[in-house]
C-alpha cells in the first residue's frame, strides 16, 4: 500500500454530479481526484433532458458550448393511435428574456453531457481516473481514508473530505451505513435501447401507448442516426437481447413493420427506483445525486438534482477548507434534501399519469425546468429575512443586462460567474454600505456591484431596460448578496452593513479586511 499525501477532496463517481462538483472545487484551486469504477466513460442516452437552471449551472462551470453543441430543442410527441400520429406539445417553446436565458429544457444523450463535463474538467487540469472501485472507506476527525483497486493494484487515498456520487446502489452511501429509504417495483421494468434506425421520422418523439400502462416511446438523439427507445416490459416478460427480437417486440406494439433498428449501441433495464437517502453524509463524507435520491424517468429530473446537489455542495466545502465554520456544511443535507423529496413526489405522479393514459402526465412546464427552486426558509435564507418586490432569499438570482460605459451589452450572469460572491447595491446608502462591508482575505472572493455611482464614473454600467431592477423588484436603497451557487444568500432594504455581516458570517471565514482600499480577495465594478 502507498504512503498517500493528504488531498482536499475525494469524489467517487465521475457522472454529471460528480463531474460538476469536480469543476466547482478545482476551480477553487483545490486538490481533488475523482475516480470512478468503470473502466471508461459512460456510453448510452439514459437521461437526456437538461433544464434551464442547470444550463445556467453549466454556463457558469464552462461547459454549456459543449453541450449546447450536442444537443437540441425537443421536438413535438407523435402520439400513435393505429395509422393516426397526433402531434402534441410537451415543451412550450420560449424566448430568452433578459432574466431567463435559456428557457427551454435541451435535449442531449447524457454521454455527451458526460464528455462535455469531463472535457472542461481536463482544461482544468483535472482528469477522471477511470477502473479504480471503492473497496473500503473510514475516516476519523481530520481525515477519510479510501481504499481503491485498479488495473494496476490497489491504492488508500486520504483526503480531508470525501463525496460518494456514485449511483442509486452507492458502495459510499453502504459504507456510511445511510439508509435509502423508498421503494423498488420489481415488476416495472423499462427496456432501454440506443439504436441507429429508419423508417421512422426524426421530428417527433414518438410514443405507441396502450392499456395497463403498456408503452413504447422512440425519442430522436439529435447529431446522430439514433433513437433512444423505451419499452415498457409486462410484469413476467424477459427483456429481449437481440436486435431481431427487439425489433419483433417493437413491430408487435407499434404494427408498423417499416421501423428497422439497424444497430443497437447501448442497452440497460431499468427499474423507477423511488428512493431518498435518510442523511445526505456523516462526518466528513456526503452524497450527490443518484447516490442521494434516484427517481422515475419522468419530467428530466434526475441528473438536474444531482448536478445542483454538487453546485450546492462545492462552494460550501471550498468554504469550510478555506475556514469557514464546519456548521455550514450541515446546511447542504438541510437545503437539498427538501428539493429532492419535492422532484421525487413529481416525476414519480408523471410516471403514474403515463401508465394511465393521463395526457398532463406528458405535459412539461415550470415545475420540471427548476427555475423556481428555493431554499426560502432554509438555514442560510429566514423566512424572518428582508424581501424585495419580487424575490426572497434562497431565490435563483435571475440574470438582467446592462450597458458598459461604451454602449457594449453585458449579462448580469457573466459578472456572477466564476467561484465568486457578488454584491448589488441599489442606490447611495447602500453603495456607501457595501463600500465599508468587511470581507475574508480566505475563501471565495467578492465582486462589488453598485447601481446608481456619480454620474462621470468611467467604470459606471448602467441598466437602460430596467431589466435588473424589474427582475429583482427593487424600489429603495438595496443591498442584495449572491451567493456562487447562484441564489441570494441576503437582502437588505436597510441597516445594510449589520445584516449583511450576519449573513456573510454564516457562510464565509472570519478573517476579514476593509473594502477600501481593496483586498486582495476582492473585486469592484459599478453599474449605473
Amino acid at each position: 500500500m502507498n504512503n498517500p499525501q493528504t488531498i482536499d477532496v475525494l469524489i467517487v463517481g465521475a457522472g454529471p454530479s460528480g463531474s460538476a462538483l469536480a469543476i466547482d472545487l478545482v476551480r477553487r484551486g483545490l486538490d481533488v481526484r475523482i475516480v470512478d469504477r468503470s473502466p471508461h466513460a459512460f456510453d448510452g442516452s439514459r437521461a437526456k433532458g437538461i433544464q434551464p437552471r442547470s444550463l445556467e449551472l453549466l454556463e457558469d462551470l464552462g461547459a454549456l458550448d459543449d453541450v449546447l453543441a450536442g444537443g437540441d430543442l425537443y421536438p413535438k410527441l407523435g402520439l400513435h393511435a393505429g395509422p393516426l400520429s397526433v402531434p402534441w406539445k410537451m415543451f412550450p417553446t420560449k424566448e430568452a428574456t433578459p432574466d431567463v436565458p435559456y428557457p427551454n429544457t435541451w435535449l442531449i444523450p447524457q454521454f455527451r453531457t458526460d464528455r462535455a463535463l469531463h472535457a472542461r474538467l481536463g482544461e482544468l487540469g483535472c482528469e477522471v481516473e477511470f477502473d479504480r472501485a471503492l473497496t473500503e472507506l473510514t475516516q476519523d476527525e481530520d481525515t477519510v481514508t479510501a481504499k481503491v483497486v485498479g488495473a494496476d493494484g490497489a491504492e488508500e487515498i486520504v483526503a480531508r473530505y470525501a463525496v460518494g456520487a456514485d449511483g442509486g446502489s452507492s458502495a459510499v452511501r453502504k459504507q456510511l451505513g445511510i439508509g435509502f429509504a423508498g421503494t423498488t417495483d420489481d415488476a416495472d421494468r423499462v427496456l432501454i435501447v440506443d439504436a441507429s434506425v429508419s423508417g421512422l421520422t426524426r421530428n417527433r418523439w414518438h410514443m405507441w401507448p396502450g392499456l395497463g400502462g403498456k408503452l413504447i416511446a422512440a425519442c430522436p438523439l439529435p447529431g446522430s442516426d439514433m433513437f433512444q427507445w423505451m419499452i415498457r416490459l409486462t410484469p413476467e416478460e424477459e427483456p429481449p437481447q437481440e436486435i431481431g427480437a427487439v425489433i419483433d417486440r417493437i413491430h408487435s406494439h407499434t404494427r408498423n413493420r417499416h421501423i428497422q433498428l439497424h444497430e443497437i449501441h447501448w442497452t440497460s433495464v431499468f427499474r423507477p427506483n423511488i428512493r431518498l437517502a435518510q442523511h445526505y453524509g456523516r462526518g466528513r463524507v456526503f452524497l450527490v445525486g443518484d447516490a442521494a435520491h434516484v427517481h422515475t424517468p419522468a419530467g428530466a429530473q434526475g441528473l438536474n438534482t444531482g448536478m445542483q446537489d454538487g453546485y450546492n455542495l462545492g462552494w460550501k466545502l471550498g468554504q469550510v477548507l478555506a475556514g469557514a465554520d464546519p456548521a455550514l456544511l450541515d446546511t447542504y443535507e438541510a437545503e437539498r434534501q427538501p428539493i429532492a423529496a419535492g422532484v421525487l413526489g413529481l416525476s414519480t405522479e408523471k410516471w403514474g399519469g403515463i401508465a394511465k393514459l393521463d395526457p398532463s402526465s406528458m405535459k412539461r412546464g415550470k415545475d420540471e425546468q427548476q427555475l423556481s427552486l428555493t431554499y426560502y426558509g432554509g438555514p442560510l435564507a429566514p423566512a424572518a429575512g428582508a424581501g424585495s418586490g419580487t424575490l426572497h432569499v434562497g431565490d435563483r438570482a435571475p440574470d438582467a443586462r446592462l450597458l458598459g460605459p461604451d454602449g457594449t451589452e453585458t449579462r448580469l450572469f457573466d459578472l456572477f460567474k466564476g467561484p465568486h460572491f457578488t454584491a448589488i447595491a441599489y442606490g447611495p446608502g447602500a453603495a456607501r454600505d457595501l463600500e465599508l462591508l468587511d470581507w475574508p482575505t480566505t475563501g471565495a472572493e467578492l465582486k462589488r456591484l453598485t447601481l446608481g455611482s456619480a454620474a462621470g464614473d468611467d467604470l459606471a454600467f448602467s441598466d437602460p431596460r430596467d431589466t435588473l431592477r424589474t427582475a429583482y423588484g427593487l424600489t429603495g436603497d438595496t443591498l442584495l448578496l449572491i451567493r456562487p451557487d447562484g441564489y441570494l444568500g441576503h437582502i437588505a432594504t436597510r441597516d445594510f452593513l449589520t445584516t449583511t455581516r450576519a449573513a456573510v458570517r454564516a457562510m464565509a471565514p472570519q478573517t476579514a479586511s476593509r473594502a477600501m482600499p481593496q483586498p486582495s480577495g476582492s473585486t469592484a465594478r459599478h453599474i449605473r
